[in-house]
């Protein structure tokens, strides 16, 4: 025994815990916690706690209708991430971020953002060895169809595509507000809304601007959800051009060209000539808009960027990254855009890219 130790202190000094090492302890049980997040969600378990706080145990099995032992193991899983709190009195809450985000399901919900996460994008990564070490998107071939492409693929699967255009127009509303706002679309007539998908982005932006349309240019199978959802929201000012981005010519006629989380998918190659088919379509003083993730100028920061560049890579298109905006910059002036310039601070580390056809 140390003669000189302070006997009043404790044997165990208290020590301010090391922020990296508690994140790897949260990281590596991450996987396990997430499906529990998720699996809470599909029994409307922060719904149900919406609307009946303080709700016993009890409550919570009746409601459900799942056996006592796996409500129990389920609650003290999500309990732990703090998503969930249990009282003194055993009672059930949720906790304020739960109820922000778990507890809605309008059209924006995490439901549909965690939705498609479970069933598309993470049982992928099983396979990020092997497809970052071949250098190709292999996690695809748990899909039917010989395209390239997961955007390709799921036309063979209709509900699983469904599931997948929910999930990316509930993330796409998230930061959706921004762009919507960007004083620059309020001079656009004809905006061409490339890769549009389900329409999301268009029918917001001629909802706030109502001196503009747009046409939606993206695979048919896709351009169908679009025709659905831009009908009966602001009927003919959204129209629909169904096509291949790289074999179909653009429509013409329009006088701005947007890509939103679209470009990520590719190459800087490909980029620069979808880039080049934009500006051949705008006549002088047109723009080009790039909206989408922009991972930090050091690629070291941005767990939103590392999941969609990790994404892509291992199953969408075997390529792309969330990008820094300093290369959709250079891209955009090889192309031939002049007055490039980046829009910063948007939600989930997004970035607006605006360049002007001289």
């Amino acid at each position: 025994m140390n003669p000189s130790a302070d006997a009043t202190q404790p044997l165990a000094q208290s020590v301010q815990p090391d922020p990296i090492a508690e994140r790897f302890h949260f990281l590596v049980n991450a996987p396990a916690l997430f499906n529990a997040v998720v699996t809470a969600l599909e029994w409307d378990v922060f719904a149900f706690l919406a609307d009946h706080p303080g709700a016993s145990f009890e409550e919570l099995r009746n409601f459900t209708g799942v056996p006592a032992h796996s409500l129990r193991v389920l609650l003290h899983a999500v309990c732990t991430t703090g998503l969930l709190e249990r009282r003194e009195d055993g009672t059930y809450h949720n906790a304020r971020v739960a109820e922000e985000f778990l507890a809605p399901d309008g059209p924006d919900s995490w439901r549909h953002i965690l939705a498609g996460w479970k069933e598309i994008y993470y049982p992928a990564f099983a396979h990020m060895s092997e497809a970052l070490g071949a250098g190709k998107n292999t996690a695809l071939a748990a899909h039917e169809g010989d395209e390239p492409t997961l955007y390709q693929r799921l036309s063979h699967n209709p509900a699983l595509e469904a599931v997948f255009h929910r999930s990316m127009s509930a993330f796409t509303l998230k930061s959706l507000d921004a762009l919507v706002e960007c004083e620059e679309f309020a001079t656009v007539r004809h905006l061409l809304d490339v890769g549009g998908g389900d329409g999301t982005t268009s029918v917001r932006l001629a909802t706030r601007h109502p001196n503009l349309s747009s046409t939606v240019f993206d695979i048919p199978s896709v351009s169908e959800l679009a025709a659905r959802n831009s009908a009966r929201e602001v009927g003919d000012r959204v129209r629909l051009h169904p096509g291949d981005l790289f074999v179909d010519p653009f429509p013409s006629g329009v006088d701005a060209v947007l890509f939103s989380h679209v470009l990520e998918i590719f190459s800087g190659e490909q980029i620069t000539e979808l880039l080049a088919k934009a500006h051949s379509v705008l006549p002088s003083g047109g723009r080009v808009f790039i909206y989408g993730y922009n991972v930090s100028d050091d690629e070291t920061r941005g767990w939103y960027s590392a999941r969609l560049s990790l994404y892509l890579n291992v199953l969408a298109s075997g390529q792309g990254m969330a990008y820094p905006a300093r290369d959709y910059e250079e891209w955009a002036r090889r192309a031939g855009f002049g007055s490039v310039r980046t829009l910063t601070g948007y939600p989930y580390e997004h970035g607006l890219t605006i360049g002007t056809k001289p």
